[in-house]
């Protein structure tokens, strides 16, 4: 911290009371009154310097041994008007970056210009501050901070602007030759903090916790000043964000906005000021900021009841890069219903990520003809291979973007399932909304939805077929088959097309059954063939939740099985005309009169399920 002293008398001011006088052999002739604090002065050294005290006395009728002067709504108050005082009796004063600001406005309050006298007090801090103050970094700091009393006279003075452009200067240069003054340096120290991002950063970001000191309107004067110099990375400017938000944004949950008094509305509306202007500050480039880092911005927009344009703003930039979310990251508390989850928000978020691809990755279209070929030059064919080239790599990132969304929507369905007041439109629409090639497994989708029929037992029939709709058989695991064939909250249609699915496959792959439909072999096929497929993303077990994962101990027996199928069909005779998309109506046709029949679902099922245990036998 840089210090200057002005004069070089002793200290000669004493207190008596509410009254202050200078030690001084002449009887003092003057009273000026600064607030409730009344100081015996005289009227030469103080009349010689500050015009404005010159003006006050010609004007104010003298009344006995003193003029009286009122000081109203003096800036920085009895110590700024102490501190005045004293340089004209030529008392020494001190003055640093936490008193310059008050100093100066006092200063120029009492008109202790040049136009008085040569070397005033006006022209000296001016210098000692352009000087001096200015060219550090922690005394810029602290000055701008200094300003925030004395906002008007501060910007009247240029002071905030120039501590703004000081500051957003030293950012731009090279922090080995900033200056840095208060107490400690960091010059020549390294330090590895971890941005939102991830990535890790050095002394090019120093500057990010320092600055999330100010209060939000000079933060965002200061971080306008240094976007538009130009030479900030976009991702130093989103972990600076980052950092403000986490010093200055409260810990947001849903009782937060449930207050009624006064104080507590005072601080929402401060807390929704400071996040909007996080949001307006956010850079445009995808990765200058973290998914995560953005849902939280936007759960504490729905929290703090944001505007509308900051939400749409979050939930497009959202959208760009969902795929590097989480599902506890989509959590966000629903406030103007009866959910627990703002589903309607994550439904927009999930639309818009999908408008950035309509289709999957296709190989690029091969140039016909052999003459035509001939005739292209050799850089227009390098040209062209280096397009087709990005533009592979392009569908190719969006594709796989895609696959590890349909997951993470899988994820949070199982969430949002558990909430009792969640109508099923807006969970199906939500699992409509994943296109099918991005589904490599329904085994999440399944859960979701076994999780939403408990939640849900009141679900009739045509609901529960609606919900059930959305799941495709083939795309299930046998442990998740042998757990769907015995879930008597689903549709008798799925359970008959679960059985039917797992155990054509284990006939197929056992190679023991050749009676089964062309189609339904060229399903299966075109399904083994996809799981096999190089490049294929494949169902990681290890990392499914314990609370997620299906226990197959204790499961029932195949005799078992088929009551509970002969339950459901006491319950439901019909078997929905759509039981199976892949059928030809005589293949339906057969399968209704094998489970109409009394004995031949046991014969048939039994011979399945042997199939499938000697196949699994012979395996081992």
């Amino acid at each position: 911290m840089k210090f200057m002293k002005l004069g070089s008398k002793p200290d000669t001011f004493y207190n008596s009371d509410s009254v202050r006088s200078v030690s001084s052999e002449v009887s003092s002739d003057l009273v000026v009154q600064v607030n409730s604090t009344r100081y015996l002065l005289h009227k030469f050294p103080l009349l010689s310097k500050c015009l404005r005290l010159q003006r006050l006395c010609s004007e104010s009728p003298e009344s006995g041994q003193h003029q009286i002067i009122q000081l109203p709504d003096f800036p920085g108050g009895t110590e700024s008007f102490e501190l005045c005082a004293k340089f004209c009796y030529g008392i020494t004063i001190t003055l640093s970056a936490y008193n310059i600001v008050s100093a100066r406005c006092a200063a120029e309050y009492l008109q202790m210009t040049e136009d008085v006298e040569k070397g005033n007090l006006v022209y000296k801090l001016d210098v000692f501050l352009n000087s001096c103050i200015l060219n550090g970094w922690k005394d810029s700091i602290v000055t701008l901070q200094s300003t925030k009393p004395f906002h008007l006279w501060s910007e009247e003075l240029g002071i905030t602007s120039r501590c703004i452009e000081a500051i957003a200067s030293k950012v731009l240069s090279n922090p080995s030759k900033v200056s840095l003054s208060h107490s400690y340096s960091r010059r020549g120290r390294e330090r590895d903090d971890i941005s939102c991002n991830g990535s890790k950063t050095t002394t090019k970001g120093w500057w990010a916790e320092d600055l999330s000191e100010l209060g939000i309107d000079l933060y965002w004067r200061t971080m306008i000043a240094l976007k538009s110099g130009g030479k900030v990375p976009a991702n130093l400017v989103g972990d600076a964000l980052r950092i403000y938000a986490s010093k200055w944004l409260p810990n947001i949950s849903r009782n937060h906005e449930s207050g009624e008094n006064g104080e507590k509305s005072h601080s929402n509306s401060k807390s929704r000021l400071l996040l909007e202007s996080i949001i307006s500050l956010l850079p445009m480039e995808r990765t200058a900021v973290s998914c995560s880092f953005l849902l939280k911005l936007l759960k504490a927009a729905n929290i703090l009841r944001a505007s509308s344009s900051s939400k749409t703003e979050l939930a497009r930039r959202i959208g760009v890069q969902l795929d590097e979310a989480a599902v506890p990251d989509l959590l966000i508390p629903c406030l103007s219903n009866e959910m627990v989850y703002d589903v309607d928000v994550i439904l927009n978020i999930l639309e818009l990520f999908m408008l950035q691809s309509q289709s999957p990755p296709t190989s690029p279209p091969r140039v016909k003809g052999r003459y035509e070929r001939h005739r292209r030059s050799r850089s227009a064919n390098n040209g062209d291979f280096e397009l087709l080239q990005e533009s592979r790599r392009s569908s190719s990132a969006s594709h796989s973007s895609k696959l590890k969304v349909a997951r993470l929507i899988d994820g949070y369905l199982k969430e949002i399932a558990k909430d009792v007041n969640l109508p099923l439109s807006k969970f199906t629409a939500l699992a409509e909304t994943i296109p099918e090639f991005a589904r490599l497994d329904h085994d999440d989708l399944y859960r979701a939805i076994d999780i939403y029929l408990k939640a849900h037992p009141n679900l009739n029939k045509t609901e529960r077929k609606r919900i059930c709709r959305i799941l495709d058989c083939k795309k299930l695991s046998m442990e998740v088959c042998m757990h769907a064939a015995q879930n008597e909250l689903l549709p008798l249609r799925v359970v008959v097309q679960v059985l039917f699915f797992e155990q054509a496959r284990a006939a197929m792959a056992g190679g023991q059954l050749t009676d089964l439909p062309s189609n339904i072999k060229a399903l299966l096929a075109a399904q083994e063939n996809a799981s096999r497929a190089p490049g294929s993303i494949s169902t990681n077990r290890s990392m499914v939740q314990p609370e997620d994962q299906w226990s197959v101990s204790g499961f029932k027996s195949p005799k078992s099985n088929l009551s509970t199928l002969r339950m459901k069909l006491a319950e439901d005779d019909d078997l929905d005309d759509n039981f199976h998309e892949g059928m030809t109506k005589a293949d339906s046709s057969k399968v209704k009169q094998l489970c109409s029949l009394p004995n031949r679902p046991k014969r048939m099922f039994s011979k399945l399920w042997s199939t499938n245990r000697s196949s699994a036998s012979e395996k081992r």
